[in-house]
């Protein structure tokens, strides 16, 4: 399994600077990899410091410009990888234009990398970041005796009538990504990854780990919704064994478990008794149900999954640490 970091392979990935992509740059620089990360701008120190810090990056860190929505901008970077990680896609909660800060940039973004990738004669498999957003927005029912795994689809008619653009953006690059790479004979792995938290690399704050901040943060009420969630380092790492394991193909759900906000507040309180934790629902609906996904595929890539509860607490301590709660 380590021979592809013993040849000492180059790789891309997309979206440097996010959240997924930092620990994926990470563990690639832990194994050996030299690793070629496109950022929309390397000379902003916010974006690339972090990187630059992480162990092995002075010898094997290359960091480029590039651009999802500019066509062939990411020719150069892709030349001579070995391996594609497709990260960059904007993750946003709240947005004005749907259509041009989230579904342009997740499909066109995707056709862009990918036809990098076919006019390169190296590239032999692309790992997209996907979500599990993709998976579950649909009109099928769902409930704790419901079993989701890797053969539900999002459906992208439900998800324009429900306004869930960015699970429909993530839904149709998944489409264009699958129809692509086969006509053009790469092979291609998907990460369905849920909520992801845990530690972060980065400085700034990104959408998935806000959700936390906003319930240790004086929030009155936490938000009726159930989500699946999986902290980031299993992400990282089920990037990396979906690229190095030849057999790995298809779809890959990452959940731990799927939780209501409410829980969350409990355990939240369990784990910090002194903080303000919400106590009520935002609304007085019944709950957002919950329901159960399989870990049987995740788990033939050699995924563990961390504990919820101890998901829960590296993010707290990360957002301390890096200064966005004090207590």
């Amino acid at each position: 399994m380590n021979s592809v970091a013993e040849n000492n392979k180059v790789v891309c990935v997309t979206g440097g600077s996010g959240y997924i992509a930092s620990w994926i740059i990470k563990f690639l620089l832990q194994r050996g990899y030299t690793v070629r990360a496109t950022v929309r701008d390397p000379s902003n120190p916010k974006k690339v410091e972090h990187l630059l810090k992480l162990e092995g990056a002075k010898e094997r860190l290359q960091l480029f410009k590039a651009d999802l929505l500019e066509e062939g901008s990411f020719d150069s970077v892709v030349q001579g990888c070995h391996g594609v990680f497709h990260t960059a896609s904007p993750v946003k909660l709240t947005f004005k234009d749907p259509q041009a800060e989230l579904v342009d940039p997740a499909i066109k973004g995707t056709i862009n990398v990918l036809e990098s990738c076919a006019k390169s004669a190296s590239v032999k498999r692309v790992v997209l970041t996907s979500s599990f957003a993709a998976v579950t927005h649909n009109r099928k029912p769902k409930d704790p005796t419901v079993i989701v795994d890797e053969t539900w689809f999002a459906d992208p008619d439900y998800c324009k009538e429900q306004g869930k653009w960015y699970s429909f953006g993530k839904t149709m690059a998944e489409n264009v990504a699958r129809k692509f790479l086969s006509e053009n004979n790469i092979d291609l792995v998907v990460i369905n990854q849920a909520m992801t938290i845990g530690p972060l690399l980065q400085p700034e704050l990104n959408a998935s780990v806000a959700t936390i901040l906003n319930l240790i943060h004086g929030s009155e009420t936490f938000p009726n919704k159930s989500f699946g969630w999986i902290n980031v380092k299993d992400v990282a790492y089920a990037h990396i064994q979906a690229y190095e394991v030849a057999s790995t193909s298809g779809r890959y759900c990452l959940v731990e478990r799927v939780s209501h906000f409410s829980e969350l507040a409990m355990m939240l309180h369990h784990i910090y008794p002194t903080l303000k934790i919400p106590d009520k629902c935002a609304d007085d609906k019944p709950y957002e149900a919950t329901f159960q996904v399989s870990k049987e595929k995740a788990k033939s890539l050699g995924v563990e999954f961390i504990p919820l509860e101890v998901s829960l607490k590296e993010t707290v301590e990360s957002l301390k640490e890096k200064k966005f709660i004090v207590f």
